[in-house]
């Protein structure tokens, strides 16, 4: 089913670990700077569906202005200060899901090659719970210039790694910005879901592999 895969590729956010963990403890913070996250999703909205930039943060920043009235410079500090530097602390105390570190050691032992691809700053999550030596390569799609489901980041994870999208497995939590993005860009793709939505969502059918748990994820790989 999964050909001459070469390479397994990773989402972070929501795919490494357990979203409710951190919605849970960004609760206070978000209601602290509700107005904020309300003008922000609206941008991020916008970005999703931004063909690639030359400066991302500069055309976010740019639209977030607009939102809140602001200078870019001022909506660019902004950002910075609340979404990205802002959520740092709270990373710390999360954990990954189970099997995660096993799953990219395993991975790594038999040859693989192994990239992390994030919507969000990699570096917003320090190291990554011990995953970056096993990491051939790790990319924020905001730093290449358009976020998923852009084909684009994933055309640019590809040249990176040298290897053809083909030849890439990429694993993510979402249909619409993980299995699609990296369909449309030619990749294979693997979602993680709960059982639940592994049993009643049809649409799970649109990745190679579905899977609940990373011990599963990484016997329908090996």
């Amino acid at each position: 089913m999964l050909g001459n895969i070469k390479a397994v590729a990773f989402d972070i956010d929501g795919t490494l670990y357990p979203s409710v963990s951190l919605y849970i403890r960004l609760l206070p913070y978000i209601i602290r700077h509700f107005k904020f996250y309300i003008h922000y999703n609206r941008v991020r909205r916008i970005m999703h569906k931004t063909a690639p930039l030359p400066d991302f943060y500069e055309y976010q920043g740019r639209l977030m202005a607009e939102e809140l009235g602001c200078s870019s410079l001022r909506a660019r500090a902004m950002i910075k200060l609340i979404a990205y530097d802002g959520l740092i602390p709270y990373f710390e105390k999360i954990k990954p899901f189970k099997h995660v570190h096993e799953t990219f050691k395993a991975l790594h032992e038999k040859g693989y090659k192994i990239a992390l691809l994030s919507d969000f700053p990699p570096s917003q999550k320090g190291d990554i719970w011990g995953l970056i030596p096993y990491c051939d390569l790790i990319l924020g799609s905001e730093a290449i210039g358009a976020l998923k489901p852009s084909k684009y980041p994933f055309g640019i994870m590809a040249m990176a790694m040298e290897l053809e999208p083909s030849q890439i497995l990429y694993v993510g939590n979402s249909i619409h910005f993980d299995v699609r993005g990296a369909n449309n860009a030619g990749m294979k793709s693997a979602i993680i879901a709960s059982p639940l939505k592994r049993i009643f969502s049809k649409k799970i059918k649109e990745a190679d592999i579905s899977f609940s748990n990373y011990r599963q994820f990484l016997n329908s790989v090996l």
